[in-house]
């Protein structure tokens, strides 16, 4: 899956550390990503190529993660215009970004500079907040209310009837996405995981289910979510109640039925749920 980048090490702490310039940067603007695309993949500018046409990147930079030895940083409200081999392509691009490990700071770099970008205001009192300097946290100069960055915990479930998955298809007014997916959906408050499943799988596809067991889990930055897949049995009737205002398929699919394209395990939870399922793996 997108996370799984080894033998590179992704380290999430929070440092406050001087800008080299061999450090490098992520410049974001709007949904867009400042790199370089070729046939030998992608790469992104360092501090050195951005100080060219904005001196002030070191004393603007602000840190976002560790790959390796390499610290990224990025700019929160970026004033680059694309120059030289450097030019903006869209955060719906980055799923096809090669190597994959590069694709996953792409879109975690994302995740962070949405949510500092968003969380400009105290939801309490309203005083513009400040970043706190010595963790990933916006807080509050009047009231000191402490804000962390969002996740949303959400499950992606694969409903099996023997040797049969339940299959999926957004509708188009619900998702852009057109292969086949699994049931999904949020977490609500007060709900736990388990319970989270028989809702939405009730919801989506009007089935009961039984035997509930996690399967994996797959950070989602794109959507600023922590997915966590579940495989379960129907239990009781198999006839399916779509719900037609989210999907616009809702299938039973023998394994050898299931779409060597959709069953991908390289980028998506859904997608290593699929092709497990696909292989016959003891799910």
């Amino acid at each position: 899956m997108l996370q799984d980048i080894a033998p590179h090490k992704y380290d999430v702490t929070y440092r406050n550390v001087e800008v080299a310039d061999d450090d490098i940067m992520l410049i974001f603007r709007d949904d867009t990503l400042l790199c370089c695309m070729d046939e030998e993949g992608i790469t992104y500018p360092e501090v050195k190529d951005i100080e060219e046409v904005f001196p002030q990147v070191k004393e603007k930079a602000k840190f976002l993660f560790r790959i390796d030895e390499n610290d990224y940083f990025e700019l929160r409200k970026p004033e680059i215009e694309p120059f030289g081999k450097w030019q903006y392509v869209t955060k719906d691009t980055v799923r096809s970004m090669r190597p994959l490990w590069k694709a996953f700071a792409a879109v975690t770099g994302f995740q962070i500079h949405d949510w500092y970008t968003n969380t400009k205001f105290c939801g309490r009192c309203g005083t513009k907040m400040k970043a706190t300097g010595d963790e990933r946290a916006m807080k509050c100069p009047e009231c000191g209310k402490v804000y962390y960055p969002q996740i949303c915990p959400s499950v992606i479930v694969g409903v099996i009837d023997g040797d049969k998955l339940m299959m999926t298809k957004y509708s188009a007014k619900h998702s852009k996405y057109r292969r086949y997916a699994l049931i999904a959906g949020y977490s609500e408050v007060g709900e736990s995981l388990e319970d989270t499943v028989r809702r939405e799988v009730m919801e989506e596809v009007g089935l009961q289910v039984k035997n509930i067991r996690y399967y994996s889990s797959q950070p989602w930055s794109f959507s600023d979510t922590l997915l966590m897949g579940f495989f379960c049995d129907v239990d009781g009737s198999t006839e399916v109640t779509m719900d037609e205002n989210e999907l616009s398929v809702a299938e039973w699919l023998e394994r050898d039925e299931i779409p060597e394209e959709s069953a991908d395990s390289s980028i998506s939870l859904t997608g290593a749920m699929m092709k497990a399922f696909k292989d016959g793996e003891n799910v």
